[in-house]
C-alpha cells in the first residue's frame, strides 16, 4: 500500500466511457451439436461455467467477459485460458490503455449497476451500450507506461486478498469436512451393537412406536403467530437434528382439526426430490404440540428422543430406509413402511449415553457450519471494502 501511495502521488486521474477506451464485442452462437467435452476450448454463453467445449476460440486468455442473458445476466467475469464467447456473452476488447485485469477488477464494483440495468421482459437482456456508457477511470492518463504501473500495483494487492481468501475458505471448509467426517464415524461405531446383545426391533413395534401421519397443513396455512407448526419442507432447509421452537405458526382453530405432535416426537419428512433428503427428521423437544403437514409424520415412541434422531442419521438407518423408496420425480416412503424398519434397542442409561456424546459432535459441526458462512462474508466483505477503496479516484487528483 506504502508503493502504491508513492506511485499515485500527484497523478491525475481521467474518466472515461468504456467505449472510448475499449470494445463490447458481442460473442458468436455455437449450437449444442458443436460442443463436446474433449474438445480444448471452454465455450460461455449464459453463465460463468463452460457451456461446453470447442475446437477453436474467438478470444484470448486474460479477457473480461459479462453475461448478457439468463439468470445471470450482467454478472461479470474474467476468462484466464483462450474461450469461445457465445451470444449469451460480451467480452471486452484488449486495450493498450487498460489492464484487463484492472478493468475486470473495477468492473465487479459495477456488477451491482449492471444487474439492475437487464430487461426483465421475456428473456432477461442486458444490452451493450449500457457497458459502453459506463466511466472508467484512467491513472496518469499522460503516461500510458506509469497508468499501466499503477493499474499492475493495485491488480497485484487485489489478488493477494483473492488468495487470501480462497485460502481461509479452503481451511475451513476443510475443517468442516474432516469434524463431519469424525461425527459420522463415531455415530455409526455408537449405534451398532451386537445383536446378542441389544434387541433389534421394527420401528412400529408396540413395545417400541408407532407412525402417525401429519395433516392438511399447507404454507398458506402459516399466521405470525399462534400455534407452532412444522412443514415438511422445513424439515430438510431449517431443522437440525431436534428443536424446540417452529419456524412457522397455524391460528388455534386451525390446530383444533390438525394432526398435533407432542414433545418427545419425531416428525419425519416423507417425501423429497432426492433419496437423501426423504425421511430427513428432526426430534421436537418444545413444551407445546405443534401441528405437523401433509408429506411427513411423527413417530411417537417410548426411547430417548435424541438418540432416535441421531438413528435417523446413520447408514444403518438409510441403508434400510432405501429399499422402502418409491416414486419417480418425487421421491416417498410412507409410513406403514417406516415402521419396518428396525432399531437397535439399548438401555435408557445407554441411550442417554450415546446422545450426550453426539450431541457433543453435532453442535461442535453446526457450529462449524454456522461460522462457516459468516467467515466467508465477512471476509468477502473486507475483500470488497479494500477493492472499492483501490478503485475509487476523485474526479481530477488523487
Amino acid at each position: 500500500m506504502s508503493e502504491l501511495g508513492k506511485l499515485l502521488e500527484g497523478i491525475s486521474v481521467e474518466w472515461k466511457n468504456l467505449d472510448e477506451v475499449s470494445n463490447v464485442l458481442r460473442g458468436r452462437r455455437l449450437t449444442r451439436e458443436s460442443l463436446s467435452n474433449k474438445e480444448k476450448y471452454p465455450v460461455f454463453h449464459g453463465g460463468l461455467e463452460p457451456l461446453g467445449y470447442y475446437s477453436t476460440s474467438n478470444r484470448p486468455a486474460n479477457t473480461v467477459m459479462i453475461i448478457n442473458v439468463g439468470a445471470s445476466a450482467g454478472t461479470v467475469g474474467f476468462s484466464s485460458v483462450d474461450f469461445w464467447s457465445s451470444d449469451g456473452c460480451f467480452s471486452i476488447e484488449h486495450s493498450g490503455k487498460l489492464n484487463n485485469k484492472f478493468l475486470y477488477y473495477f468492473l465487479l464494483g459495477e456488477q451491482h449497476f449492471l444487474k439492475s440495468r437487464v430487461r426483465k421482459a421475456g428473456i432477461p437482456t442486458l444490452d451493450a451500450f449500457v457497458i459502453e456508457k459506463l466511466q472508467i477511470p484512467i491513472p496518469c492518463p499522460e503516461n500510458p507506461k506509469k497508468s499501466l504501473e499503477i493499474q499492475q500495483k493495485i491488480i497485484d494487492i487485489l489478488d493477494s486478498f483473492t488468495e487470501l481468501t480462497t485460502e481461509l475458505t479452503t481451511e475451513l471448509t476443510t475443517e468442516l469436512t474432516a469434524r463431519k467426517k469424525q461425527y459420522d464415524y463415531y455415530r455409526e461405531q455408537l449405534l451398532s451393537f451386537n445383536e446378542k446383545e441389544v434387541q433389534c426391533l421394527p420401528m412400529g413395534h408396540d413395545n417400541v412406536g408407532k407412525f402417525i401421519r401429519g395433516g392438511g397443513l399447507q404454507k398458506k396455512d402459516f399466521t405470525e403467530t399462534g400455534v407452532g407448526c412444522i412443514h415438511y419442507g422445513q424439515i430438510y432447509t431449517y431443522y437440525g437434528t431436534y428443536a424446540n421452537k417452529t419456524k412457522s405458526f397455524v391460528s388455534e382453530e386451525f390446530a383444533k382439526k390438525a394432526r398435533m405432535a407432542k414433545h418427545g416426537d419425531l416428525v419425519i419428512a416423507t417425501t423429497s426430490e432426492n433419496d437423501e433428503d426423504v425421511c430427513k427428521a428432526v426430534a421436537w423437544l418444545g413444551d407445546k404440540e405443534i401441528a405437523v403437514s401433509s408429506d411427513a409424520c411423527f413417530y411417537r415412541h417410548n426411547l430417548n428422543p435424541k438418540y432416535v434422531a441421531h438413528f435417523f442419521q446413520t447408514e444403518q438407518f438409510q441403508k434400510q430406509k432405501r429399499s422402502f423408496i418409491t416414486g419417480t420425480k418425487v421421491r416417498r416412503v410412507n409410513a406403514d413402511d417406516l415402521a419396518k424398519i428396525k432399531i437397535p434397542v439399548p438401555s435408557k442409561e445407554e441411550q442417554e449415553r450415546i446422545s450426550t456424546i453426539l450431541d457433543k459432535f453435532d453442535t461442535l459441526t453446526n457450529s462449524i457450519s454456522e461460522c462457516l458462512p459468516k467467515e466467508i462474508a465477512l471476509r468477502q466483505k473486507q475483500y470488497e471494502y479494500y477493492r472499492d477503496l483501490l478503485l475509487t479516484f476523485p474526479p481530477n487528483k488523487l
